[in-house]
């Protein structure tokens, strides 16, 4: 068992990271590939970032020894390309104790084999301009019911800050963006842990309606949660940790950091704010405990039926 534990202000607190991205060698060549003349070096030079070493594994242990230094347990790596999927499942495999393999899927595209290793499948709607209710999501779907494993769905807004940064277009389509939609395919796969991000960046009230009709969605709460500022009246991080806990309960929100880059590595500050958040509401510490952490690993080592 792993006794990592860091500093709360419930005292010392076991905690699993359900969101952070791995930005691996293969996700730069990706986006190089998409702008003439963009190499890596230059991607490191225009964005201040630490280009991270070829092997998978390398990357791996810089993130171990940063999650070390932030007493952090366990985290979900997130490959952020398609394609990319290998570069998780070299991490996790190095690593079983540490990270839970996470990988973006192109439904359109979707080759199971790929995806062996692979523990959360993450789709991206407005990304790939798909629709759930379209019939390529049901091999995904049978995917991760047959395997015991969780589908991660991102709805809502959709802003890649390293696409923003280096220039390259991000033809997203918002359509394909409500939680709503995810609605009937949740209920046919009741045994599949359905996890929307970011209490759904800007549609919360529909992914509460969501997760209070399918028992087996889960809200995860990473990032900065921005979204709120599209609110039509104002929210602050503890309405919406209260508005959740009322709705759904502390046994479906994952605790997410929304991790990404080096030299700033695992982003602290979102731990910080959300503890003090759930900490100002009350929370108890078995509360805390689970969405810190229980709640994911329970997802992961026994799957959703319990």
């Amino acid at each position: 068992m792993n006794l990592i534990e860091r500093p709360s202000p419930w005292g010392l607190l076991p905690v699993s990271d359900a969101h952070m991205h791995f930005f691996s060698h293969r996700f730069f060549e990706a986006l190089a590939e998409q702008k003439p003349g963009l190499t890596l070096d230059a991607m490191g030079a225009q964005l201040g970032w630490q280009m991270p070493p070829a092997e998978p594994e390398h990357l791996a242990a810089l993130w171990t020894q940063d999650l070390d230094r932030h007493r952090v347990a366990r985290a979900t790596l997130i490959a952020s390309v398609p394609g990319d999927e290998a570069s998780v499942a070299a991490a996790a495999r190095k690593h079983p104790d540490r990270f839970i393999a996470a990988a973006m899927i192109h439904p359109r595209k979707w080759n199971a084999a790929n995806f062996a290793e692979i523990q959360i499948g993450c789709l991206f709607p407005a990304m790939h301009c798909f629709s759930m209710h379209e019939d390529c999501l049901r091999p995904v779907f049978e995917w991760a019911e047959q395997g015991q494993r969780a589908v991660f769905v991102h709805c809502g807004v959709l802003s890649v800050g390293v696409r923003d940064k280096l220039g390259l277009a991000s033809p997203f389509d918002m359509r394909f963006s409500n939680p709503i939609d995810l609605h009937s395919i949740a209920l046919r796969h009741p045994r599949v842990p359905v996890i929307v991000p970011h209490f759904g960046a800007g549609y919360f009230r529909e992914a509460l309606m969501l997760a209070d009709l399918c028992p087996n969605v889960y809200l995860d709460t990473s990032s900065s949660n921005r979204w709120m500022l599209y609110q039509e009246s104002q929210l602050n991080l503890r309405q919406v940790f209260r508005r959740a806990l009322d709705v759904i309960g502390p046994k479906r929100l994952l605790f997410g950091s929304d991790s990404s880059f080096f030299p700033r590595g695992w982003h602290q500050q979102i731990f910080e704010d959300q503890a003090k958040a759930l900490y100002e509401i009350d929370v108890s510490a078995a509360d805390a405990r689970a969405i810190f952490g229980e709640n994911l690993l329970r997802i992961i080592t026994r799957g959703h039926n319990l």
